[in-house]
């Protein structure tokens, strides 16, 4: 297969997620995040992902808050660098400044 464009099919947000950019790591499972609405959250980094994937500041991840409480969120997905600025390319995450 060859990759002319170098485009790639990304996951995007259902209607309950949230692009978010992680702006401070604060140990274990959490992060600060600062969402795409313009909050901050705290996000929860769930065991599927804690030791598989690593989640550092100024990454880009997707965030689904919680309905009881909206200041907390949780870690979905993670872009690796390439697929975050084809984001940023295709205008999907321009109000993050990563």
């Amino acid at each position: 297969m060859s990759e002319d464009s170098g485009r790639r099919n990304l996951r995007m947000p259902t209607d309950d997620e949230l692009f978010a950019v992680v702006t401070e790591h604060l140990g274990g499972n959490h992060v600060r995040i600062r969402c795409e609405d313009g909050e901050t959250r705290l996000g929860r980094i769930p065991g599927r992902m804690k030791f598989r994937t690593w989640i550092e500041q100024d990454d880009i991840v997707l965030a689904e808050p919680w309905d009881w409480q909206d200041e907390k969120a949780n870690i979905e997905w993670r872009y690796k660098g390439q697929d975050a600025d084809q984001l940023r390319a295709e205008g999907h995450i321009d109000s993050l400044t990563a």
